[in-house]
């Protein structure tokens, strides 16, 4: 299945695969929704992204719905090398798992370190639901030092010091446009080619005086 995404103002955004009917997933998960920008996927790829999506949901068994979009990142400059970008949106009982990783040169280590970190990302929320323990205690705190709302991304201090990026589509509950410097935030922190980066970022319930104004 292959149509334009109805309201998408890129002429190169596709819906590349959305399964109808019986599938292969079980439970009570939605048909998986897989789009492509600024790209066009070879049946191939389509398959592995489909055989990705089937382990995943049976490693977990509760997946509700999962979204994935690949796609080239507008190059920064045009001797730029093009590269590779996956977000998976993952619906959960009780919550959700977004995963928006950094660039990758190859479109299969893209995949490749997505799905992983995906996986990671289930299992936490697993021990999480079974009680193992509780909300955010496995999840460092950061707070904001750097914030460009108009560029989409900006950067964290974690409690040791260091510098973690994240942008926009890594800010759970549409929060992205109220973060401001000095906003604490839970985290989950992943490796990215240029170095660490945030995702699920989620404001923190308690905030500081300062940030709270």
């Amino acid at each position: 299945m292959r149509e334009k995404l109805a309201g998408d103002l890129s002429d190169s955004s596709w819906l590349v695969g959305q399964v109808t009917g019986e599938s292969n997933y079980g439970g009570s998960m939605l048909p998986p929704r897989i789009v492509a920008k600024s790209i066009s996927l070879t049946p191939e790829i389509e398959r592995d992204v489909r055989e990705r999506i089937e382990r995943l949901n049976h490693a977990y068994g509760r997946i509700t719905s999962c979204g994935v979009t690949i796609e080239i990142p507008r190059r920064r400059h045009l001797s730029d090398s093009d590269q590779y970008q996956v977000r998976l949106d993952l619906g959960l009982p009780g919550g959700e798992v977004v995963v928006n990783r950094q660039p990758a040169n190859e479109l299969r280590t893209a995949l490749d370190e997505a799905f992983h970190a995906a996986r990671r990302r289930l299992e936490d929320f697993a021990r999480v639901q079974r009680g193992a323990v509780k909300q955010h205690e496995h999840e460092p705190v950061g707070t904001v030092t750097q914030y460009y709302p108009l560029s989409g991304y900006g950067f964290l201090e974690s409690a040791d010091g260091r510098d973690i990026y994240f942008d926009a589509h890594s800010v759970l509950d549409d929060a992205f446009g109220r973060l401001d410097v000095g906003s604490l935030v839970h985290f989950h922190e992943e490796p990215g080619d240029l170095g660490p980066q945030a995702s699920s970022v989620r404001l923190a319930a308690r905030q500081s005086a300062k940030t709270q104004g």
